[in-house]
């Protein structure tokens, strides 16, 4: 009786022991982290309050997830902004402002976030665009992933299609016009294209494709399909696992399986009202839209010479980008589908930390611009959706920026926050919507003056760089001659400036900023931008 007894007790110690220990490691166990980087993707979603776009599945992710209504990027290209996300740090600090230079050559010391994520014990993978290529090493950043980076293969892609031409294209006669030799002679026509961050470096094609084929006959329906498989592979390992799956649509050309275009008609196309440049507003401001201009078929729709700074697109092209724009973003979002139903059907939905955000924002013909590469609202402001165990779903209207992805995502995880992070957790946002997390979001452009502009004003360095601080009704832009926040404030610097009322005038018609009736809220704005070149110069 004595030795049952002794068993009997031995057994219920055993079994406290093995439950606390598994109450520990449950408890210690951190979230799985799906994020999804959408390129040139504006905030044009359901959740964001458009009627018109069908974005079934990243609305299905808002209703579980926080929706940052008024989050911005730091600069809008695609290299700066996912440099600048992927570090925590600003462009000033990265000193990535362009397509060309390699974040690894002149700041090999930055840590980004999933090489630290590393280190909290997470294993980390990557398919798909998530750092420019020409921005990292062999495109990807090797020492960011745990394993192997994930690249698509010919035999990924179905038989009948092959791969497509040039990365994108699938119609035959496009095919025909794509071919190696072709790409090589209009590389040699266009050598000078690298000198022009508004131009891309790759030969184009045709602005648009619409065809009946599957979704995998395209890259981001191949990658969905990569992710999906090592989602469920990374799912029976022990150790919490980072997946990063980078969708290259919507950005140009606007290629996507024809029933995606079916799901809108041409005639509801939203035109932009107002395609005129602001009253008062710097040319320094403006582009010249080489990046559309670069496709085949735009010439013909340009009403205006190249070397001005309108396009003057017929209104047919607007149109049809459009509709290639929104026939895009639904192809997109159901490959976003395929991700969240992966979670799903592992039953992780719901426990796993997702962030899906696209790079920076896109003008659709608003000031006459096409693309990104400006500081006006249309580019700037970008998409954010982030959901976290346990959070309720909600929108936030406080002002975000990418700078506070990186802490966000280690704040959600439940791992130490970097201290030399520009941003701040946006938990605090998500768990009670009402609260503020800045008074104001920074962007930032670089142009080049051309020569005799530089010698009229008095400079000796072509380089000018917009600054652009949005509060909640402002947006405050200076434009300096060769300086970067990291230094010293000059007046003398200052070559131009603008102010825009959002509440007055939300398509940025006219630049207020020497109008006698925002003298105290010019020189307000300017104030703030000062103090905030101050902050950033004290970090040096």
């Amino acid at each position: 009786m004595i030795k049952k007894s002794i068993q009997f007790f031995a057994f219920v110690f055993l079994f406290a022991i093995s439950t606390s220990v598994f109450a520990q490691k449950k408890a210690t166990n951190k979230p799985n982290i799906l994020f999804i980087a959408v390129d040139d993707l504006k905030p044009l979603l359901g959740c964001y309050g458009n009627t018109l776009v069908k974005t079934p599945n990243i609305d299905k992710l808002a209703k579980m997830a926080t929706v940052f209504n008024r989050n911005y990027c730091q600069q809008a290209i695609c290299g700066p902004t996912r440099a600048s996300l992927m570090t925590g740090t600003r462009p000033d600090v990265t000193k990535i402002w362009n397509l060309t230079t390699q974040m690894r050559d002149v700041n090999p010391d930055l840590v980004t976030l999933p090489q630290y994520l590393i280190t909290q014990g997470y294993t980390t993978s990557g398919i798909g665009k998530i750092y420019h290529p020409s921005s990292a090493i062999k495109g990807v950043d090797p020492v960011s992933w745990s394993i192997p980076y994930l690249k698509s293969k010919e035999s990924d892609f179905p038989a009948e299609f092959g791969e497509p031409a040039n990365g994108q294209y699938q119609l035959k006669e496009t095919k025909e016009r794509m071919t190696p030799e072709i790409i090589a002679e209009r590389k040699k026509q266009n050598k000078d294209l690298a000198a022009n961050d508004e131009n891309p470096k790759s030969i184009k094609g045709p602005s648009i494709e619409c065809i009946n084929l599957p979704d995998n006959a395209y890259q981001d329906g191949v990658n969905a399909l990569l992710a999906k498989n090592q989602i469920i592979a990374l799912s029976k390992q022990d150790k919490p696992f980072f997946m990063a799956v980078g969708f290259s649509k919507p950005h140009l050309p606007f290629v996507a399986p024809k029933k995606y275009w079916d799901l809108y008609n041409r005639e509801d196309m939203p035109i932009a009202p107002f395609q005129e440049h602001s009253k008062n507003g710097p040319l320094i401001a403006y582009h010249q839209s080489g990046e559309l201009r670069n496709y085949l078929d735009i010439t013909e729709f340009a009403t205006l010479p190249a070397d001005s700074l309108r396009i003057g697109l017929k209104l047919e092209k607007q149109k049809e980008l459009i509709h290639g724009y929104y026939a895009a973003i639904s192809y997109m979002d159901a490959q976003v589908g395929i991700l969240l139903n992966t979670l799903e059907s592992l039953g992780t939905l719901e426990n796993t930390v997702i962030v899906l955000w696209g790079d920076h924002g896109w003008h659709l013909g608003d000031h006459d611009l096409w693309h990104k590469h400006t500081n006006f609202e249309e580019a700037t402001r970008a998409p954010l959706i982030v959901a976290g165990p346990g959070i309720k779903a909600g929108i936030t209207s406080s002002l975000t920026e990418f700078v506070d992805v990186f802490p966000t995502i280690c704040d959600l995880a439940g791992v130490a926050i970097p201290k030399n992070l520009d941003g701040k957790s946006l938990k605090p946002l998500m768990i009670n919507n009402k609260k503020i997390a800045k008074d104001y979001s920074i962007s930032q452009y670089p142009r080049k003056m051309k020569k005799a502009e530089m010698v009229k004003a008095g400079y000796t360095d072509a380089k000018m760089m917009g600054y652009s601080l949005r509060t909640d009704n402002y947006r405050y832009t200076i434009w300096m001659n060769n300086f970067n926040s990291k230094q010293t404030f000059n007046e003398a610097q200052v070559y131009a400036s603008e102010l825009y009322d959002y509440v007055k005038d939300p398509l940025e018609k006219v630049n207020v900023v020497n109008d006698a009736n925002y003298k105290k809220t010019s020189k307000e704005m300017k104030s703030k931008m000062i103090a905030f070149f101050k902050s950033q110069e004290a970090k040096k």
